[in-house]
């Protein structure tokens, strides 16, 4: 996938396109990923962030009645959703691309696909990886979607490390047992990666996180080579803008 630098000029093959995002549930970093990459390509956007509160979804409009509104307004919606399944419920109903920015402890799907594109670029390779999966994995959209992506790669080796009560749930160990994957749990007292972490991480490893990482990373392991979150946020823009070229235009 070829990068866009700082001052390249911008794309125009989505000039003429429109983009809606509706974000049930404010999420700043993927909406503007979103928005960035539409423009970037020369489409235009219409945006609204938190319209669980501030549109027709607080007088009681149904979802259904929603997208059948906005889908007459724009040629693809992007939409992040509080309830899992929403957005599968919103693609029935379109008649244009819907894509799932986050459906409530659901699926992350285009998080999914920037997390496996920077593990390729700084690692080089797919097959073969232990991944450590930290935190709340219970109730972390990103992380089962990224499980459900990264199994369909060769001799993966999954660790899953969280209190026991934020415990990876059974439909993602099942999945990811009947594709051959390895899975290890652990669960330890306190989940933050520091310093005196990075001492003893091998050095070919990466450091990834969805943001905003809160105090789960500190900002001393910021400068250290193997931090790549912020780079993989920025990869987010570049997995967007080959989704939406994809399916406003086909490859």
């Amino acid at each position: 996938m070829e990068k866009i630098e700082k001052g390249t000029p911008e794309s125009e093959v989505l000039r003429g396109h429109l983009m809606a995002t509706l974000f049930y549930e404010p999420s700043t970093r993927t909406r503007l990923s979103f928005e960035s990459a539409m423009k970037r390509l020369g489409g235009e956007v219409l945006t609204t962030e938190n319209a669980r509160e501030f549109s027709s979804a607080a007088k009681g409009e149904t979802l259904e009645d929603t997208i059948r509104t906005v889908e007459g307004y724009a040629d693809i919606i992007v939409m992040r959703h509080f309830e899992s399944g929403a957005a599968r419920r919103a693609a029935m109903t379109a008649g244009v691309p819907v894509i799932n920015a986050g459906d409530g402890p659901g699926q992350h799907p285009t998080q999914a696909l920037l997390d496996v594109y920077t593990i390729e670029r700084e690692i080089g390779r797919l097959d073969g990886l232990s991944l450590g999966l930290v935190g709340d994995l219970a109730n972390g959209r990103t992380v089962r979607s990224l499980a459900y992506l990264i199994a369909k790669y060769q001799d993966v080796k999954i660790y899953f490390v969280s209190p026991d009560v934020v415990k990876m749930k059974d439909d993602i160990k099942e999945y990811l047992t009947s594709k051959g994957i390895d899975l290890y749990e652990e669960a330890r007292g306190k989940y933050i990666v520091d310093r005196k972490v990075l001492d003893v991480l091998p050095k070919h490893s990466i450091i990834m996180h969805p943001l905003p990482r809160l105090d789960e990373i500190t900002p001393d392991v910021d400068a250290d080579p193997r931090a790549a979150y912020f780079r993989q946020a920025t990869n987010g823009l570049y997995i967007r803008m080959a989704l939406l070229k994809l399916l406003l235009l086909g490859w």
